[in-house]
């Protein structure tokens, strides 16, 4: 059975049209693809949206969260490919370029960075890396490992740093098994909320 595109918001009539699609996309694609063999995708972005939420309140940092992984739903048959395995596939610059045709900085730059943030973290914060979960310690060695002095020096003058690390922390922890969460569309309202005027 063929996957539904991804949606372009060019291509939707009007902007609750392009929330609803990205959605569907998301549920189709999210729901029975593992994260870290405990979860799936879909409950992944999901559990990071309420922790947003709770923790931030803002809709863009929410939207960040929901759709910090957007990458991996666009290169769904290259991340599940075993061949690519050992390859660092870059979800973050693939989800954040193609976000940034509806959403602003807000949005794109905590999603561009949350894996500069984790490499960042593991050489800064003593402890870090014990704490993260066995998927996210194999990708870090694929994504260039701990930073030495000067990316971490470079890493802390961007201006996306602080919300990129608040987005890590909160992918770090939302990969709770059986949590009860609501549904991907209780989170509507904060995407159209950082939407990009068109």
């Amino acid at each position: 059975m063929s996957q539904t595109s991804v949606p372009r918001r060019t291509d939707c009539a009007d902007s609750c049209t392009f929330v609803e699609a990205l959605l569907a996309v998301i549920i189709e694609r999210g729901t029975h693809w593992r994260y870290d063999e405990e979860i799936s995708q879909l409950e992944h972005a999901v559990q990071s949206a309420l922790l947003a939420r709770s923790e931030q309140g803002g809709s863009e940092a929410i939207a960040a969260a929901l759709l910090h992984d957007i990458g991996h739903f666009l290169m769904v048959d290259a991340a599940q490919d075993e061949r690519n395995r050992d390859r660092d596939l870059r979800h973050e610059t693939v989800g954040a370029n193609w976000l940034a045709h509806a959403f602003g900085p807000e949005v794109t730059e905590p999603v561009r960075l949350h894996v500069p943030a984790k490499r960042y973290l593991c050489t800064t914060e003593p402890g870090y890396w014990d704490n993260l979960s066995e998927g996210s310690k194999i990708s870090l060695l694929k994504q260039g490992g701990p930073m030495d002095e000067s990316e971490i020096a470079a890493f802390a003058k961007l201006p996306g740093c602080d919300a990129a690390l608040a987005l890590r922390r909160i992918d770090d922890r939302a990969k709770v098994v059986a949590l009860a969460t609501p549904p991907v569309h209780d989170f509507s309202q904060d995407l159209l909320k950082s939407l990009k005027a068109p």
